[in-house]
């Protein structure tokens, strides 16, 4: 295992800053240096959240009250939902909806935490079928310190200690990050980069799991606990990787050995990194937005 390593300042303590905040700030001179019309008087694009979708019902309201929560941060503008499958409204009944609006534009935000085949095929297979509606499509929202943010946030009210821990805490302290897996070996490395920046927002080590496993994300979550286990870490947390509740984030939660964080929700670091996404694919040059699916 090759555990993320923290970093820390010379007292040997994690900086605990709050990205949230600095956020907070930014989302805020956005919604007013960018209004909601633009100089030729047409309104901002509308902003679609793609979430996956699940049979899970706490799911859907996990998704719509992130959707209000975002709205509260940036009123006036007009938030849509639309899943990639299981659930009601479907991403293309939202988008043809919109289509059927006058000079409409949407920018889709995925609730999705790593680049994969929804990201690069199953979303830009759906705007194509709309020609007429000017869409534009935003990077996945993780791997970002905001996520880190909203990870530590939910672990804290599980049970993680608050402070920082002593060395000698530290080295009996662990947590696995459950994801879910892909194929593709970059949604692998996505969820490698959020265990780095975790590990260095608690000073402990933080290992990416998978609660279905590939080629490309070999480690499930109860290899991943035993093998910390092994190594002497008597109190390995489980740090939820999910947007909203499902089978995977419930499997996961199952397999603690100590305590198991809820998924990221409608946290507001959460909202926070919706519309920093929303506003970096609206304002970006074309060519910008082409990359914006490869790249993080």
């Amino acid at each position: 295992m090759t555990p993320s390593n923290p970093l820390r300042d010379e007292s040997g303590s994690t900086h605990l800053d709050s990205t949230a905040q600095i956020m907070d700030r930014i989302s805020s001179q956005l919604g007013t240096q960018l209004s909601l019309v633009s100089p030729d008087g047409r309104r901002r694009p509308a902003l679609v959240l793609v979430a996956h979708g699940s049979r899970d019902p706490r799911a859907l309201a996990t998704v719509t009250a992130l959707a209000e929560r975002i709205r509260e941060q940036r009123p006036g503008l007009a938030v849509r939902l639309g899943h990639i499958e299981l659930n009601e409204p479907l991403l293309t009944d939202t988008l043809d909806e919109l289509a059927a609006r006058t000079r409409a534009q949407a920018v889709l935000v995925p609730l999705l935490l790593s680049r994969g085949q929804h990201v690069k095929r199953d979303i830009p297979a759906a705007t194509a079928r709309f020609p007429a509606l000017d869409t534009r499509v935003a990077a996945p929202l993780g791997p970002h310190p905001l996520l880190a943010e909203a990870l530590h946030a939910r672990l804290v009210q599980a049970g993680w200690p608050a402070r920082p821990h002593g060395a000698s805490a530290r080295r009996r302290h662990a947590v696995v990050l459950a994801a879910a897996g892909s194929r593709d070996p970059e949604s692998a490395a996505d969820t490698e980069t959020a265990a780095g920046l975790l590990a260095e927002r608690l000073g402990v080590p933080v290992v990416p799991a998978y609660a279905a496993p590939t080629a490309a994300c070999p480690r499930t979550v109860p290899e991943a606990v035993a093998m910390l286990a092994a190594e002497g870490r008597t109190h390995t947390a489980v740090a939820s990787y999910f947007t909203a509740p499902g089978r995977f984030a419930t499997q996961s939660a199952a397999a603690a050995p100590w305590i198991a964080a809820a998924p990221l929700g409608p946290h507001a670091a959460l909202a926070h990194l919706v519309l920093h996404r929303y506003d970096q694919a609206r304002t970006a040059p074309a060519a910008a937005r082409r990359r914006s699916l490869s790249s993080v």
